[in-house]
């Protein structure tokens, strides 16, 4: 499913995936986004049975375009490397969109504070997983020679995942995103998936991701890095149109107040957006190596 330079090969996938007899297909979101960029009109679905995606969260508009040509749902996961699943949309259950789905059966996840207390639903917290009941299959014993990490995400009987999110009323539970790559913007936090979510459903985003940019007086500002659909090309106009195109869609202050083109975004070798490298080049562009203001 890879060309010859080793990068994924979206036509090819869709190829195999539609005439070789494959029934279940699980992906990153990168691969996803991907593939809708093709004429999936062109191909015949009905031998699959199942698709799924895991890696990170999967945008909600690209689960719609997905079932309206395939007619068959993307069905996500959530896991880590330290763990199995721990949340997931099951064949089951009936979807909600934007929801991860629902724990597990045999764990005991719930969202906690910073104080490892509950969280009531709607508020954001912490995934975390009950450890203190044996037998614990599915996460890890600790991380190798870090004691002191293995100290803050252990704790009174709980390990926390780092990563933030909330459940609604019906325990279906909805990803915000990494702790460290909220947002804290004059006063409010602000998770990077749902401004990448929205800014997904523009005619012209092919990919995005939602950063921290330093901001001397707002602390930090959303930063969107953004891949265009072929046929579209950087300019002003295309920034004031996609910022005005998410303030008419999300709260006000949640828009992205900067946005870089780019012709591909980092990622990881399973196709994970690494934000952590463009966080880190934003600090070192507006603040310099030092992490101090540069003026």
């Amino acid at each position: 499913m890879h060309n010859a330079e080793g990068k994924f090969n979206a036509k090819l996938t869709l190829e195999l995936l539609t005439t070789k007899g494959v029934t279940v297909f699980c992906a990153p979101p990168t691969a996803y986004r991907m593939l809708i960029l093709e004429d999936l009109s062109k191909y015949e679905y009905s031998a699959l049975r199942r698709f799924t995606s895991a890696g990170e969260p999967l945008n909600p508009e690209v689960i719609r375009v997905w079932e309206e040509a395939t007619g068959k749902a993307i069905h996500e996961g959530y896991g880590q490397t330290e763990s199995t699943i721990l949340v997931g949309n099951y064949f089951f259950m009936d979807m909600k969109p934007g929801s991860m789905g629902k724990p597990v059966p045999d764990m005991t996840i719930d969202i906690l504070d910073e104080d490892f207390k509950p969280s009531p639903p709607g508020e954001v917290g912490y995934i975390c997983v009950k450890v203190d009941q044996p037998p614990l299959l599915g996460v890890f014993e600790g991380y190798l020679e870090d004691p002191e990490e293995n100290a803050r995400v252990f704790q009174r009987g709980w390990y926390s995942t780092g990563d933030k999110a909330h459940r609604d009323a019906d325990g279906y539970y909805y990803f915000v995103g990494r702790g460290d790559d909220i947002i804290k913007a004059s006063g409010y936090r602000i998770g990077p998936f749902e401004v990448e979510s929205v800014l997904q459903e523009h005619p012209a985003v092919a990919e995005n991701a939602i950063v921290a940019s330093p901001d001397p007086i707002r602390g930090e500002i959303v930063k969107a890095f953004v891949v265009l659909k072929p046929g579209y090309q950087p300019s002003e106009n295309l920034i004031k149109d996609i910022q005005e195109f998410a303030k008419q869609r999300t709260a006000p202050y949640k828009y992205p107040r900067e946005i870089e083109f780019m012709d591909e975004l980092p990622k990881t070798v399973s196709g994970k957006i690494k934000r952590a490298v463009l966080r880190n080049r934003e600090i070192e562009r507006k603040l310099g190596k030092g992490g101090k203001s540069s003026s």
